[in-house]
Formats: structure tokens, C-alpha cells, sequence
């Protein structure tokens, strides 16, 4: 089993760790006492699962010194474990507590914010050196997400790009990252023999293929979505959705989006939904 231990301080992005490894498949958990981490591993690994990613850290008190035995013993049992420190300077985590207002976890309303911070770096002081320590300090959180995933080997290009056909008429797709509007082109609809028909089929298709304007919109298409997909990627999204309609929902916007799914065949998840037609087919 692949797991990675998310530890440090608090406030230095330990939550952000966890939910771009969640993103990306992985079974996380928080605020893991040190005691429990082998029997869930134990148990975690009887129902399949392969990657796990916990968070460990000063809330789980004295067990803390237990960790170091703890993770030897997992790779002794031929577990792949990976621990990774976040860190940060003591006034970007007073700003951070400061800004979100929230209560740092060792107030117990005799120490300072200052104090807090400081006994922590103490108690966190054994399982500092056992991973790889990133410094948040001055990290945006997409450029913590970039780093986390680099670091704990987790393939950053798990991007869902799904294409999906709609009807204007009914409205816009709400989860559309990006909306192309293919209305302009000559509309199979007002051909009686086309009418019935849809954007998969072999007469709509042969129509739509013979009017240079099509070409030219797929072109433009298939030429922006290709040039912005690895910005889109490195922003750490799981999916993109990009939205392509017409009036009904039934023609133009089918057959483009079967092209554009076919043209990005090669990406690791692409997926097409023609969310108008009859038949929900896909």
C-alpha cells in the first residue's frame, strides 16, 4: 500500500494536502491518533484499498513520539510510506490564524497565539526530519497543491475532460467550464430527411461535413481547448467541462462534440454526454 503522512504545523496547509490528494483518488483521513494508524492501515488494506493519506499532528498529544516506530514498522511490512512536513514561519501562521480568525488547536485560553505556535514546534519537533519539509510560507495554495503532488508522486494529470452537447433552448450546462456557441452554422433541422435524426448519424454527419463553416468551428475549437488544457491541468482541476450547444441540442452541437471527443482520444479520461437528446446516449 502506497501512504503518505501529511504532519506540521497548524495552519501550514495541512488541509490543502489532504484535499488535493483526495482529488486525486487517494482515501485521506484527519486528525489520525498515532495509536490507530497501523489497525486502519490493517484494515483499510483488507477492503482494497492501495493508496491512503493521512493527517497527523500535534492534536494527536504525547502518542505523537510513537510515529517514528510506527512508520518503520509499515515499511518492514512492505509498505510504501511517505511523510510530508509542512511548515511555515511563525508570522505567516499568526497572519493565517489572524486572517481566517479560527482558534488555534493548543489554546486552551492561557496561551497566546505566539505560545501556542511555539509549544507546537516542540511537540512536532521528533517527526520534523522523517519526510520531506515543504515551507509554505510564501506558497499560493495552487502552487501548495503542485508541490504536494510532485512530492508524494500522485500523477498531476488525472484531469477528466468531458464534451457535452446542449440545447440553448433549455438552458446552459451549470457545470460548463467553457461554452462555445455553434448556432451559426447551417442547421440540419430545417431538412426534413435530417430533422429526426441526430449529430451521430450518417446523413447529419455527411450534411454537417460538407459546409466549410463546421470545419472552421472545430478547428477554432479543438485549437483553443488543446492550447489551454495543460493550463487548466496545472491548476490541479479534476474536471473540465467544456460545453458546446446549438439550438436544439440534437445536430450541430452532437456532431462536434463526437469530434472533439474523438480528437482527444489520447488524453487519459475524456469523456462526451449530448445532455438534450431523447435517449440520454452517450
Amino acid at each position: 500500500m502506497q501512504i503518505t503522512l501529511i504532519t506540521g504545523l497548524s495552519g501550514s496547509g495541512k488541509s490543502i494536502a489532504l484535499h488535493v490528494l483526495e482529488d486525486h483518488g487517494l482515501y485521506c483521513v484527519d486528525n489520525l491518533p498515532v495509536s490507530v494508524l497501523a489497525p486502519l492501515i490493517a484494515e483499510l488494506g483488507a477492503h482494497g484499498q492501495e493508496r491512503v493519506a493521512a493527517g497527523i499532528d500535534a492534536r494527536s498529544g504525547r502518542t505523537l513520539q510513537w510515529l517514528p516506530a510506527e512508520i518503520a514498522k509499515l515499511r518492514e511490512a512492505g509498505h510504501d510510506v511517505r511523510v510530508l512536513y509542512l511548515d511555515a514561519s511563525d508570522e505567516t501562521l499568526v497572519t493565517r490564524f489572524s486572517e481566517t480568525r479560527r482558534r488555534h488547536p493548543l489554546s486552551d485560553g492561557s496561551l497566546t497565539l505566539e505560545e501556542c505556535i511555539a509549544r507546537e514546534r516542540e511537540m512536532l519537533e521528533a517527526v520534523r526530519e522523517l519526510g520531506h519539509r515543504i515551507d509554505t510560507s510564501r506558497l499560493s495554495s495552487n502552487a501548495l497543491r503542485r508541490r504536494v503532488l510532485e512530492v508524494t508522486g500522485v500523477d498531476p494529470a488525472r484531469l477528466t475532460l468531458l464534451f457535452e452537447s446542449f440545447a440553448f433552448k433549455h438552458g446552459l450546462p451549470r457545470d460548463a467550464d467553457l461554452v462555445f456557441d455553434v448556432r451559426c452554422l447551417p442547421n440540419p433541422h430545417y431538412d426534413p430527411r435530417l430533422r429526426e435524426l441526430t449529430g451521430c448519424d450518417t446523413p447529419v454527419i455527411d450534411f454537417l461535413e460538407a459546409e466549410p463553416e463546421v470545419e472552421r468551428m472545430f478547428t477554432d475549437i479543438h485549437r483553443f481547448v488543446g492550447a489551454w488544457l495543460p493550463s487548466y491541468r496545472d491548476d490541479n482541476r479534476s474536471y473540465l467541462t467544456v460545453a458546446v450547444g446549438c439550438t436544439g441540442g440534437r445536430h450541430r452541437s452532437v456532431y462536434l462534440v463526437e469530434r472533439l471527443a474523438q480528437a482527444f482520444a489520447g488524453e487519459p479520461r475524456v469523456l462526451k454526454r449530448h445532455r438534450d437528446l431523447p435517449d440520454g446516449r452517450q
